[in-house]
């Protein structure tokens, strides 16, 4: 079979030409569409599900939350295996599917799952997926800074401007803020006066609770025309809430100034952002998966551009981690190694053969191969990154061999021969006999080095031995920084 396609493939060199143009065009297209990352992506295919039940110890909300979630959780199609951790406060599920089922499928099945769960939770809890992305996906920080505002404006810049501005950058499944003081309205009750006007705590709780909602009415017709109706009530400020009726006396309203101090305060948080020496508020800003990283950086820089014009005076967004410098030093490095590859295998031609279209016959593949190599990659939904390419470096040595021995052999049985180079025929005849006579072994050679990488493709996983929750960006309490969680506890 191998002597019948090296006879095809000389009588139809013109083919074979335009055959090779057309794949290199395609792999051309491939290179520039394929995702750029540094890195390689070895995440599990999982789903994390984020739990808040705040104010309640770790067992509590293991005994409550995360076991029937888990239990619940096990049971679904494609699932590997389920973990869980519990702390205080919160709680998080890994749902670790198998790599053949559809990210966004699996999504789909743990969230029909969770309508059905949160039946068994307590009253209040609702569990939430995490955003669709892995532990590699945090591709850019940035801090906001300012030497006129507060940690507590900061914050809260970020959380209502700039995070939700970011969030709708296409690619970017979550911008996750980390730092500052969350605002919060605090009322500090006084027992001493909830005892002299024979109040509750619940009723406070209460009185504020349904004093700040809209409430909807009917319609008024009048003239031919409507006006609508409708009873506005929602906090805008601390006298709003102090004006609160909370009950009566003596047909005299009791007001919740008068329980208790109402002031703006700091939501309670478990960790906080250090730059350099002094606190910062900052953002992380998580690429969705498969979302190619450098367009995702360069999309988030631009907004960010756009929307300073945007911010209060004399603050600023300062980017302070930034892959896309990684991701252009890595390509830039192999792009050279490539072309070193390249321009040594042509020098030695030169030197040795001094056969100028012996060169092209050995050279012009390289590039091919590359190109060729990016086309698999897309389809198989491999990102270019430090692995990938340099095994693309690696690999040209490879069919630089090839190439060789293939032209030598040729150039040897031509001056064996004695065959007279402007006899074309008898050139043809010549070529086409050399490469029956090398076409087998060389065949072989590239097969047994292709099969010696067989092993490392069928490398599993090892999630159901010895598991290490991956940094999603997940929603957290208040702000906790993105890093390691605690250590899991199995089911």
């Amino acid at each position: 079979m191998l002597n019948r396609i090296v006879e095809r493939s000389l009588k139809s060199r013109g083919l074979v030409v335009l055959l090779a143009c057309a794949l290199g065009a395609w792999g051309w297209w491939a290179a520039t569409v394929t995702p750029i990352d540094a890195i390689p992506d070895l995440s599990d295919n999982q789903v994390i599900v984020f739990t808040e039940w705040p104010g309640h110890g770790a067992q509590e909300v293991e005994d409550q939350v995360s076991y029937p979630l888990t239990v619940n959780l096990q049971g679904l199609a494609g699932v590997r295996v389920v973990r869980s951790q519990s702390a205080f406060g919160f709680s998080m599920i890994y749902v670790i599917f198998e790599d053949a089922i559809d990210q966004y499928f699996a999504r789909t099945r743990v969230l029909e799952r969770l309508s059905l769960a949160t039946t068994l939770l307590p009253d209040g809890v609702t569990p939430r997926l995490g955003p669709d992305a892995t532990g590699v996906g945090h591709v850019f920080w940035y801090t906001i800074e300012s030497d006129r505002h507060s940690l507590r404006d900061l914050r809260t810049i970020q959380d209502w401007f700039v995070r939700y501005q970011l969030n709708a950058v296409p690619g970017v499944a979550e911008v996750a803020s980390i730092g500052g003081h969350v605002q919060q309205y605090q009322i500090d009750i006084d027992p001493n006066r909830l005892r002299t006007y024979n109040l509750s705590i619940g009723q406070v709780i209460e009185a504020v609770r349904n004093s700040n909602q809209n409430v909807g009415g009917n319609v008024l017709e009048s003239n031919g025309t409507w006006s609508i109706v409708r009873g506005v009530g929602l906090i805008a400020s601390i006298d709003d809430i102090r004006q609160i009726v909370v009950g009566a006396r003596d047909g005299v309203p009791i007001y919740v100034q008068q329980v208790g101090d109402v002031r703006i305060g700091d939501a309670f948080r478990v960790a906080s952002l250090v730059k350099g020496s002094h606190e910062a508020v900052g953002g992380v800003v998580v690429a969705r998966t498969g979302a190619n990283a450098q367009q995702v950086i360069d999309a988030v820089k631009t907004r960010i551009t756009q929307i300073s014009t945007g911010l209060p005076s004399g603050v600023r967004i300062v980017p302070f981690y930034d892959r896309s410098l990684l991701i252009s030093q890595a390509i830039d490095t192999l792009r050279w190694t490539l072309l070193e590859e390249i321009a040594l295998v042509t020098l030695a031609h030169v030197i040795f053969l001094m056969h100028f279209r012996s060169i092209l016959i050995v050279t012009a593949p390289l590039p091919l191969a590359v190109l060729l190599s990016f086309l698999g990659m897309y389809y198989a939904g491999i990102s270019s990154n430090i692995m990938s390419l340099a095994g693309i470096a690696i690999a040209i040595g490879v069919l630089v061999d090839a190439g060789i021995v293939v032209t030598e052999n040729a150039f040897r049985y031509v001056e064996r021969s004695g065959i007279d180079t402007r006899d074309r025929r008898a050139v043809w005849h010549a070529v086409l006999d050399s490469t029956r006579l090398v076409s087998r072994p060389v065949f072989f050679s590239m097969a047994i080095i292709v099969l010696a990488f067989v092993p490392v493709f069928a490398l599993t996983g090892q999630a159901g031995k010895l598991f290490q929750p991956l940094d999603a960006g997940w929603p957290r309490p208040n702000d906790m920084p993105p890093g390691r969680p605690p250590r899991p506890r199995r089911h």
